[in-house]
Order: structure tokens, then C-alpha cells, then sequence
């Protein structure tokens, strides 16, 4: 095991695209077996199995070219340079890949309206991830090796995904709507049984 460790750091730095793209795609879909286990019943590995294809074609691949173009475009980690790759991936990349994600989504559970969860949730949970990812991405740009960026993307995509998720089918894209449920399960959970 001890092995392992020591030689996934080489593989990521000899190998950064599949090391990356794969991190991010098991964390971002063990954010939506979370998301389910939260909910309750049983799980949905179908759904899960969807998240990690999106995640797998998509957004791990997406984030990686990203993370490497805002580099290639803004390099360094002076304070003004890293304000300004924030800046252009909430404006640029955080849209396109919540687009994505709803988009790809309903394509993959062969929805009729592909953009109806889009059009009812995006705006939603675009100011829901302005509360997270700015913070997420000051950090990344100013304190990890570009080499782990898509890699630490994905870690702090673990929780945004079970948020996603849980939005995508059962919320809003508020992060109200994940607080009612919360309380609700727990308000049910502590009810007495007859």
C-alpha cells in the first residue's frame, strides 16, 4: 500500500491527464452516491453510473484543458493574475460546465426537454456556486501545482456534486432547497415511531 502512495504522485506528474481526468470523475461521483445516501431508500448505481460517464467525458476532461489554458493564458500565482483566472472561471468555465452538466444529464436519462432542467435551475445554482467555487479556485491558483489542480477541482467537486446532484433531481439549485430537505429528514428521523 505504502507503495502505492509514493508512486501515484509520479504517475500523476508522468501521466497528468488520465491521473487527473479519473480522480476528479470518482470524486465527483462518489458526490452523487452521497447525495443519495443522504436522501435515503436505495441507491440508484444507474444514476451514479451517469454522473461518473458525464464526469469521465466531460467535466474531467473539460476542467484539466481549462485549469492548463488559464495557466498557459495568465501564468503565475501573483495576486492580480490569480484574481483574474477566478474571475474567468466563474464567468467562462463555471457556466459552461454547469450548462453541461444539466444538458448532459437529462441527455443521459433520455429526458424529452434536454434543456428544461437548464433553463429551471441554472441561474439557481450558478449563484449557489458563486458562494463555493471562488474560494475553491483562489486556492487552487494560488497554492496547488498545476500538475494536481483537475485533481484538487475534483476533491472540492466531491461536495458540489452531491450538492448538484441532489439539485439536479430533486432541488432547485438553491442551496435553500438542500436545507429544507436536511431539516425535514431530520425532523422525520427524530419523529417517534407508531
Amino acid at each position: 500500500m505504502a507503495s502505492w502512495w509514493r508512486a501515484f504522485p509520479q504517475a500523476a506528474r508522468r501521466y497528468p491527464w488520465p491521473t487527473n481526468v479519473l480522480l476528479y470523475a470518482g470524486l465527483f461521483s462518489a458526490g452523487d452516491a452521497l447525495q443519495q445516501r443522504l436522501r435515503g431508500g436505495p441507491a440508484d448505481w444507474r444514476q451514479t453510473r451517469r454522473v461518473a460517464t458525464l464526469a469521465v467525458t466531460f467535466h474531467g476532461n473539460f476542467n484539466y484543458v481549462w485549469l492548463r489554458l488559464l495557466e498557459r493564458a495568465l501564468p503565475g500565482r501573483a495576486p492580480r493574475t490569480v484574481l483574474a483566472k477566478v474571475l474567468c472561471d466563474q464567468t467562462v468555465g463555471g457556466p459552461i460546465a454547469l450548462s453541461a452538466f444539466y444538458v448532459g444529464m437529462s441527455v443521459l436519462q433520455g429526458k424529452d426537454d434536454i434543456f428544461l432542467d437548464l433553463k429551471q435551475k441554472f441561474w439557481n445554482t450558478y449563484k449557489s456556486g458563486l458562494m463555493y467555487w471562488p474560494f475553491v479556485q483562489l486556492t487552487n491558483f494560488s497554492l496547488v501545482p498545476v500538475h494536481w489542480r483537475t485533481a484538487y477541482t475534483g476533491l472540492c467537486a466531491f461536495l458540489w456534486a452531491t450538492f448538484l446532484c441532489f439539485s439536479q433531481q430533486s432541488g432547485d439549485g438553491t442551496l435553500q432547497s438542500i436545507f429544507i430537505f436536511l431539516r425535514r429528514k431530520e425532523a422525520s428521523d427524530k419523529s417517534p415511531e407508531k
